[in-house]
């Protein structure tokens, strides 16, 4: 079956960003009726929207910023080799996150994809990662030709459950992959002991996490490497882009190495230039998006927490609405503002009927991520020639049962719905417009349900 691109999640994020009510989300695609109708009946039923005035736009551009991209494409510097701007910004984000040092990729991939290499992750080994994330993540292990090897979600916190991680370390097991899912940190000094205790590495998947931080450290640098993505629904956008950081300078050497066609870089001097490598490098034009955004980046991350403790205070008075909880001493990025959605407290209102309502008063909202190890990806990779050479038919069998296993990630999924992170760049009134309109849908939801039944 195909899927409609707007109920993806990265169509979801555009569809949010760009529309007001999001009439993608309406199913039949008619316009609430504002003329002569009830303000207390739910739009999607033909009474007035909650929300009218519009969201956020995202990415936003700001003129200010043109001098300075004009000079880099007029230079004909733009390769990275040929000016510094690249690593300006480098600089300048481990500065921002108190990082020894900061390699610029191409994207959130690739600086997944190098950070693996760097911690030796190679053919035929395993790594333990969160199922409930973006694909790109079990991409880049599949790209080592390595196995992602699924620890269940705890459905109280949508993030890895460390108590599900050492029944998963096999002989193969080289690393853990943390994430930091819609920038709210795992519970990192649960799992790094479980690293220590088995010689493991940890890569931190930080690509929704910019300025996060847990226990008073940066998402990012709690394990050995971590990976930031700066595409274009990012909170820090460039179009593409990616950065690997650490308190580790001579990881970082490598990193580099590796990125850059594998030249000798730093402490890694490999044979005396060339060592393996690819080329996911940043552009220079890239970089000089990121570095006129650093400070926007801290102001509206302080935006965005202030709106999500809002909302959380108010949600968690509404039946049926359940704000994640976070570990202690957290501050979460929220690069999608999440909860979970108990049909039972409005009268049996499936989840997609009440984003459907929900957008039809203004808020656009949905799930998010599926249960994607069932969906044919990792059945082609376990069914290639190469992975059959990797693994025996019986490990591979019983990887494959295991996605079974995943109970909390199942419920997770079925019951999660989230808002985009420029919708907590609004003002109070909306902020409180997105809590009327939960309150307005629970007092008609009997009624919804007998409309769409």
């Amino acid at each position: 079956m195909k899927l409609d691109p707007r109920l993806t999640r990265r169509g979801f994020i555009q569809t949010a960003a760009t529309s007001s009510i999001a009439l993608g989300w309406l199913g039949s695609g008619r316009p609430p009726m504002a003329l002569a109708a009830d303000a207390s009946k739910p739009a999607i039923l033909g009474g007035i929207p909650v929300h009218q005035g519009g969201w956020t736009p995202w990415p936003q551009w700001d003129q200010s910023w043109e001098p300075q991209m004009l000079k880099v494409f007029r230079s004909g510097r733009w390769f990275r080799g040929s000016d510094e701007r690249v690593a300006e910004f480098e600089r300048s984000y481990a500065r921002l996150l108190g990082a020894k040092r900061c390699l610029a990729t191409a994207s959130g991939t690739t600086a997944l994809i190098v950070s693996l290499h760097v911690m030796d992750v190679d053919a035929g080994d395993e790594v333990i990662v969160s199922p409930y994330t973006f694909i790109a993540t079990y991409n880049a292990i599949l790209n080592r030709r390595a196995l992602p090897v699924f620890a269940d979600t705890d459905p109280a916190t949508m993030t890895l459950d460390p108590a599900t991680i050492e029944s998963r370390v096999t002989e193969r097991t080289r690393a853990i992959m943390p994430v930091h899912i819609f920038g709210m940190p795992c519970e990192m000094e649960a799992i790094t002991p479980l690293a220590r205790k088995h010689k493991l590495a940890v890569i931190e998947d930080a690509c929704q996490a910019w300025l996060a931080e847990y226990r008073g450290r940066k998402c990012g640098l709690l394990g050995d490497l971590g990976c930031f993505s700066f595409q274009e629904s990012k909170h820090l956008p460039s179009g593409e882009g990616g950065a690997v950081i650490s308190l580790n300078e001579n990881l970082i050497d490598k990193c580099d190495s590796f990125h850059n066609c594998g030249r000798a870089a730093g402490s890694n001097q490999g044979n005396g230039y060339f060592t393996r490598g690819e080329n996911y490098r940043m552009t220079q034009a890239q970089a000089v998006m990121l570095i006129q955004q650093l400070d926007k980046l801290v102001r509206e991350t302080e935006t965005r927490r202030a709106s999500a403790d809002y909302l959380s205070a108010n949600l968690g008075q509404i039946p049926g609405i359940i704000p994640v909880r976070l570990p202690e001493n957290c501050r979460p990025a929220w690069h999608l503002y999440p909860f979970r959605y108990e049909p039972a407290h409005f009268n049996g209102l499936s989840r997609d009927q009440f984003a459907r309502a929900m957008a039809a008063e203004g808020v656009p909202c949905g799930g998010i991520y599926r249960e994607q190890y069932h969906e044919g990806l990792l059945d082609e990779a376990i069914a290639s020639r190469g992975f059959k050479r990797l693994w025996s038919a019986d490990r591979l069998k019983a990887y494959r049962e295991s996605f079974h296993e995943l109970k909390g990630n199942r419920q997770v999924c079925e019951t999660t719905v989230a808002m985009t992170q420029n919708l907590l760049l609004t003002d109070r009134a909306g902020l409180d417009d997105i809590l009327e309109a939960i309150r307005k849908i629970q007092a008609h939801s009997a009624a919804l349900v007998k409309a769409v039944g």
